[in-house]
């Protein structure tokens, strides 16, 4: 408790303009930016380069922190220091995948398109882990691969009244308040687990029911709506006024 009591102060001071406080911050946090950048190795980038963004990202998150949201700083700032990653992979489009995985990402495409028109309906992870012998995870990895990244404000053209995620949160409108909730909610979104950020994007931007999420990642409909509304009450507690 003491321990984050003195980053809260050390926080203020740094959004107060305090370099030495953002200097001691960032000294005691670089294992969680070493952490996070981990993961986007061998992108292209060199380390040196990815510790960098990480460490805009951390001073994002400094910057933007917010204590009456009541939600732990470093918790706040992993997906900031991500968030900064991505953006700079993606300044020329999406973030690369390899050959490889594109190679999969087609075969996948063809033998779904072949099972579809043979049986009716697509196949399920479960099939195609089989038919390529490989785990489900790798085969939601390589369909994800090549798909655009989804944004939070995303809306679906074609059906009049479309809402976005943000629109369907129900995010109230506070003001000045409300461009530092939509950043939160992002990052929020960012922070998910794989099987939870995809069940977000297929009801909410794919407009999947339940039912078909759950054939989609083989496990049942109860499921899915208890993981939703997890996610739900987890994003709207942010929100929250203690």
């Amino acid at each position: 408790m003491i321990e984050h009591t003195l980053t809260i102060e050390l926080i203020k001071k740094a959004q107060e303009g305090d370099d030495d406080a953002k200097t001691v911050l960032l000294e005691q946090n670089s294992p969680l930016v070493k952490s996070v950048i981990r993961r986007y190795k061998n992108k292209g980038v060199e380390y040196e380069d990815l510790y960098q963004l990480g460490c805009m990202g951390f001073l994002k998150a400094i910057k933007r922190f917010d204590g009456k949201y009541d939600v732990k700083f470093s918790t706040y700032a992993v997906p900031m220091i991500a968030g900064e990653v991505k953006r700079h992979l993606r300044d020329d489009g999406y973030i690369k995948v390899s050959r490889s995985t594109k190679s999969l990402a087609s075969k996948i495409a063809i033998f779904a398109d072949k099972y579809k028109g043979i049986h009716g309906i697509s196949p399920s992870l479960e099939e195609l882990s089989k038919e390529f012998g490989i785990e489900r995870q790798e085969i939601v990895f390589a369909m994800d691969s090549s798909k655009y990244p989804v944004s939070i404000y995303e809306k679906d053209d074609d059906k009049e009244g479309s809402q976005s995620l943000l629109d369907k949160l129900a995010v109230p409108d506070s003001g000045g308040e409300d461009r530092l909730n939509r950043i939160i909610l992002k990052d929020l979104i960012e922070s998910l687990e794989a099987r939870e950020k995809k069940i977000i994007i297929l009801r909410y931007f794919r407009d999947k029911t339940q039912s078909e999420i759950a054939k989609i990642l083989s496990i049942s409909q109860v499921q899915v709506s208890r993981i939703e509304s997890k996610i739900i009450e987890k994003m709207r507690s942010v929100f929250e006024e203690e």
